[in-house]
């Protein structure tokens, strides 16, 4: 007999059982800096996947970016920073579609928002078959880069590389450093790796609809699959070689802090 499915609700949690449910079952454990909200999926009662709604590093250029001819603000969106499920539920082939249509509906029943906003993290090899599958809109990729240390497997993002960077900028001299240098890299034994991330939105009204319409450049894009992943590693100063997708050890957290993003203060 097949599995029954049981409807999937979202409510709010607290952000302790948030987070300890996201550092046991997520890939990554560096968390967004800005949440609003910590939502947990229900299923038959139990808490079966979490998802935390905020922002990313630029929450205003991001909206601005995308939608250029309208004056749109950090409150005319929500992105998903971080989404999870237990791992049995990621085998079921329905239970990640029944969230995602859970949480558009909760998005637009409880914040105001026009658009739903998320990424897919093509380098840990991820199209975003899901968002797919569920009627995002494509919106394109970009080039980003991560590090890895090479003796742990750690995967550090730019955003936990502060010390890094801070000793990288005192032994070149200077105040400030955005990005490691080839040559602290090599003396450290870490490594940057380039790779893809695929933008997807949701509109949420009408007049979402109407916004995202207007911009041809968003319609009909052919949507991302495996192939469309791409991965370098940097080999020199500008300097990058195509690998095969790297591998990373998650349960490492020497450089990436363990402390959870800040909730929106009302």
């Amino acid at each position: 007999m097949g599995h029954k499915k049981a409807a999937v609700t979202v409510q709010k949690i607290d952000p302790d059982t948030a987070v300890a449910f996201i550092r046991r079952y997520h890939y990554s454990k560096v968390l967004p800096r800005l949440n609003k909200c910590y939502l947990g999926f229900f299923e038959g009662g139990h808490l079966s996947g979490v998802a935390l709604l905020g922002w990313g590093t630029q929450p205003l250029q991001t909206i601005r970016k995308i939608f250029p001819a309208h004056d749109l603000t950090t409150a005319s969106y929500v992105e998903i920073g971080k989404m999870c499920f237990l791992p049995e539920k990621n085998h079921t082939g329905y239970f990640g579609s029944l969230a995602l249509s859970a949480l558009t509906r909760w998005v637009r029943d409880n914040t105001g928002c026009l658009f739903l906003y998320t990424l897919a993290d093509g380098i840990m090899g991820k199209c975003g078959y899901m968002y797919q599958a569920s009627n995002f809109r494509y919106l394109g990729h970009f080039t980003t880069s991560v590090y890895r240390d090479s003796a742990t497997g750690e995967k550090i993002h730019p955003r936990s590389a502060g010390q890094l960077l801070a000793e990288n900028a005192a032994l070149e001299g200077v105040k400030k450093k955005c990005w490691l240098t080839y040559d602290f890299c090599a003396a450290k034994g870490i490594e940057k790796i380039n790779g893809r991330m695929f933008r997807y939105i949701y509109p949420l009204t009408v007049e979402a609809k109407n916004i995202l319409n207007s911009y041809p450049q968003y319609t009909g894009l052919p949507r991302p699959k495996d192939k469309d992943l791409y991965f370098a590693v940097r080999t020199g100063q500008r300097q990058y070689t195509q690998i095969a997708q790297p591998r990373f050890n998650r349960d490492i957290c020497r450089y990436n802090p363990q402390k959870y993003g800040q909730a929106e203060r009302r």
